[in-house]
Formats: structure tokens, sequence, C-alpha cells
């Protein structure tokens, strides 16, 4: 089957659930730009995708998935995409319980009814399911690796818990067509939030020190840094949906996303936490035209100080990309400065309002 007459079929319709989100704003508009398709959107938020509302393949629905009714009127399109969820780690550890619902609970009623209704199920899910890997671990491999989360009072590890546990729900399904998708930092314009702008709590690493930098601030590390991550384009993300898309609409290759986890990741973007922030206050320096000297260093915290108590952490998570590779032909290409230079120019200019604010 011609993908790309796929693609021009102006009589599919896709569930965009977390449309409003930073990766589900992102598919939404590669979707609008790359295919004939129509769109059935739910967030809470809109504020991302405004451009969008007016669109005539676009329905938006502002609700969420704690209301049954809204669960089953997604469940009635054939593709169904599941970005919602709550990942903002500072909320693991203040709002464990509702976490869980967010990212078990709610996931759970959408399942159980694209298992009734025939709908593919596209599921996010995240690189935290792994768990507490050590600093020597090799890369992650999505059906062999072995998962160890930490102890039940460390409430760092209540999203990760509850993502796991609505993989394995997914899987006993026996009548649910679905995939799963691993995130491994994605970042991108309209990453997350600035805290007391546009949102309140502690976000992601690379939101923390975007904040720090726009507002003059020291860029602190947690437990020094010593972490590794591989941080991942969203742009790269995107491409990805598209491979599945491409495959999933495939008869012949329907077999390769079906009933598979993939992890989607830029091996080759790995980096400790600690350089992460040096490079950023190079970069940032670069983009405002200032000598890096001028920029505020960065300060060493503990994850108890930073996080609250409960938190625990990975010390390294690098991500087997062979799979994807293999089943879809993906592979991520764009390179981590590349990938850190647009997510920094955007949050520059999207909070240069609020500098006198927060400066």
């Amino acid at each position: 089957m011609n993908a790309t007459l796929e693609f021009e079929d102006s009589s599919i319709t896709v569930a965009l659930v977390g449309c409003g989100g930073f990766i589900g704003s992102h598919l939404l508009r590669a979707i609008f730009e790359r295919t004939c398709w129509r769109v059935f959107g739910v967030d809470l938020d809109s504020y991302r995708i405004q451009e969008h509302l007016a669109n005539p393949r676009f329905e938006f629905l502002c609700a969420d998935l704690a209301d049954p009714t809204v669960v089953e009127r997604i469940a009635q399109f054939p593709v169904v995409v599941n970005l919602a969820a709550i990942c903002t780690p500072g909320r693991y550890m203040a709002e464990a319980a509702e976490v869980i619902r967010s990212n078990y609970d709610h996931p759970r009623a959408l399942a159980d009814a694209c298992a009734r209704s025939g709908s593919w199920l596209i599921h996010f899910s995240t690189s935290e399911i792994y768990g507490k890997t050590a600093a020597d671990s090799g890369a992650l491999l999505e059906d062999e690796s072995e998962i160890v989360l930490g102890p039940v009072s460390a409430s760092r590890w209540s999203y990760a818990t509850a993502k796991l546990l609505t993989e394995r729900y997914l899987a006993g399904l026996a009548d649910l067509n679905w995939t799963v998708v691993r995130p491994f930092n994605f970042v991108g314009p309209f990453m997350d939030f600035m805290p007391g702008v546009d949102g309140e709590g502690i976000p992601r690493v690379l939101a923390n020190f975007s904040t720090a930098l726009v507002r003059g601030e020291t860029l602190k590390l947690v437990n020094g840094g010593a972490a590794k991550r591989c941080f991942t384009s969203v742009h790269d993300a995107v491409d990805f949906m598209f491979c599945v898309f491409a495959v999933g609409r495939d008869p012949e290759r329907l077999e390769s996303v079906l009933s598979q986890a993939f992890n989607v990741g830029n091996a080759a973007n790995e980096v400790p936490v600690a350089e992460l922030a040096q490079l950023m206050r190079s970069v940032y320096a670069s983009l405002k035209g200032i000598p890096e000297s001028a920029v505020p260093g960065v300060e060493i915290v503990s994850g108890e100080e930073y996080y609250g108590k409960g938190y625990d952490d990975s010390l390294r998570r690098l991500p087997s990309v062979e799979k994807a590779e293999r089943l879809l032909g993906f592979k991520a290409k764009i390179p981590l400065k590349e990938a850190l230079e647009e997510s920094l120019r955007w949050f520059i200019n999207h909070y240069s309002t609020h500098e006198t604010d927060v400066c």
C-alpha cells in the first residue's frame, strides 16, 4: 500500500488526546501539514494550538479522560493517540495518588473502550518505566531489559509505576490493537512551562535550566548532575509517528507495529546533566550575543532539597534504537546542539515579555 495515498485520504480521522500539550501540538501541526486527515482533539488547554482551532479539519473538545462519556467518544475513531499524562517530576512526590490516576486509571479506561470499539490505540508511555538504572547500565532494550523500581517510600516512582502498569494492562487486553511509544527526553518549542508565569512547581531539566538562564539565576545541578540522559528533538519524534502511521495503515506490515513497544530517542545525544548545563550556558551566551562569563554558573543541590522528600533517580537512560530502525525504518537525526539551540531560542523569545518580571 502506498503510504502517500493513505495520507491523502480525507476520510480518516485521528483522535489526538493531549493535542494541546508539548508533543501533541507538534504532532497536530504535522498532521495538518503532511496529510489530508481530520483530527478530533481533546485537552484541557489550547494555548499552544490557537492557530488550528478554526481549521475545518479539526474538532477540539475541552475535556479530559476522567469523564467516561469523553472516553467513549474518543474510542469511536479508528486511530487513537493518547499523549495525556501528568509528567512533571515535582508532582511525582507531592501528588503521587493523582499522578497514578492520571497515568493508569484514565488510560486503562480508554484502553477498555478501544478494545470494545476495535480502535488502534497508540499510547505514549515513558522511558522512566526502565526504572532505577545504574551508571553503568547499557542500552535499554524494549523486550529484554530487566526493570527495577525504587521503594514505595520513594514516591518519585509513582509515575514510572503507573506507566509500567498501564503498559502491562494494554498487553493483557486480548482484543486491543495497541502500540506503545517510550519517549527519551523529547525537547523543542513549547516544552513545559516557566514557573510563576504559566505554571507552578518544578518542570523537567531543560525547562529548569532555561528558566534559570532567562532569569539570570544559577543552574541547579541535582546531586551534582552526574546522571546521563539522551535528548531527542520533538521533530524526530513526529517523524517517528509518521513511520508508525505509514506502517500501521499497510495491512502487509501491520504486525510490525501492533503489540509492540518502541524506544524513541537519539542515542548519539547522550550527555551528563552537568555537561548539559554547561552546554546550555554556552548556547544561551551565543543566542544573546554575550560572553559566556556573563552567564550565571551552576550550583549543586541534593535531590531531596530540590524536589522534596521521596526523590530518587536513574543514573543512566540510554535507549536501544535498533527495533524502531529495523521494523519501522526510523532513526533520529537531529544532533543535541541543534535541538538545544531551537528549544532555548524559543524559550527566550516566548518569555521575553516576562523578563522584566522575572529577572
